[in-house]
């Protein structure tokens, strides 16, 4: 009888924010390691399905960079990065997209409908999603099809998320002359979800957080002010993968966005405890 009040307590606790966000838009970055640990895989499709089916939209945004290596390594195609960004030639290209839209944008979409959700697999090519152009370098080096964001019409994902369908979308971008580009995932959520100006925007990542001392795991800030992010990169406290994240959450509150978040996708059950807890997890960041 214990336990079964227990889980009646948690109902409740969760009652208030659903009621709060029902019908409103969630943009969820999905990576890491919790994409090649299969129960972890499990646990997060479980939550994007609850959270379609008590009322709200969740999108997807995925990557895949460590399954991209693999195919590269497998083709004898070695890679190569520059500054965290994958050197991307005209070969390369293909393989990017053929993982990322063709075998990980599916399995997702698989496991999603799997759970009873009715998920659609896009990339930034369908419905001219995400248009792009080539990054050019600060430095002028030549990193080939790496793209950066011009625009993202995000119509086809309204008429999903809005219906009821889970949009699931691989970070490929699309050129003027329909040649598709490889782009950040977290840039991609971030832009996506400034688009459709979502209620929350979630990243989720390998660690708890942003910590104010980078190998503590103790000292993760729990709330961020844009301010303060700004100081934190100046000041090398955030740095490397952190940064892209950090700048989509960035984006998405300046165009928007009430909530973004940076929480560790490798517990079960992320998603269910940062939305429909009162403690939540990992670091918010604010104006």
């Amino acid at each position: 009888m214990k336990t079964l009040i227990e889980k009646s307590n948690i109902l409740i606790e969760a009652l208030p924010y659903i009621q709060r966000l029902s019908g409103k838009t969630v943009v969820v970055k999905y990576g890491g390691s919790a994409m090649i640990d299969d129960e972890l895989s499990r646990t997060i499709m479980e939550d994007i399905t609850l959270l379609k089916y008590v009322g709200l939209n969740p999108v997807l945004i995925h990557g895949g960079g460590p399954d991209i290596s693999r195919m590269l390594a497998a083709l004898n195609i070695q890679s190569r990065f520059h500054k965290g960004l994958r050197v991307t030639d005209e070969k390369t290209i293909e393989i990017v997209q053929m993982v990322l839209a063709g075998k990980i944008n599916k399995d997702i979409v698989a496991q999603l409908n799997k759970l009873g959700g009715k998920a659609i697999g896009l990339c930034g090519k369908d419905a001219n999603l995400i248009q792009a152009r080539r990054f050019e370098s600060p430095d002028s080096v030549d990193l080939g099809y790496v793209g950066e964001i011009t625009k993202v019409d995000c119509r086809i994902l309204e008429l999903l998320a809005r219906d009821e369908y889970i949009p699931v979308v691989a970070p490929i971008g699309v050129g003027a002359d329909g040649e598709a580009y490889n782009i950040n995932a977290d840039t991609v959520a971030g832009e996506v979800a400034a688009a459709l100006r979502a209620e929350k925007l979630i990243f989720l990542t390998d660690i708890d957080g942003v910590r104010r001392v980078p190998d503590d795991p103790k000292s993760i800030i729990s709330e961020l002010s844009i301010k303060d992010i700004d100081q934190l990169i100046r000041d090398g406290i955030i740095s490397g993968g952190m940064i892209p994240k950090v700048e989509g959450c960035i984006k998405g509150i300046q165009q928007g966005v009430r909530r973004t978040h940076i929480v560790n996708g490798t517990i079960p059950h992320p998603l269910l405890l940062e939305i429909f807890t009162d403690v939540g997890i990992g670091t918010m960041v604010t104006e």
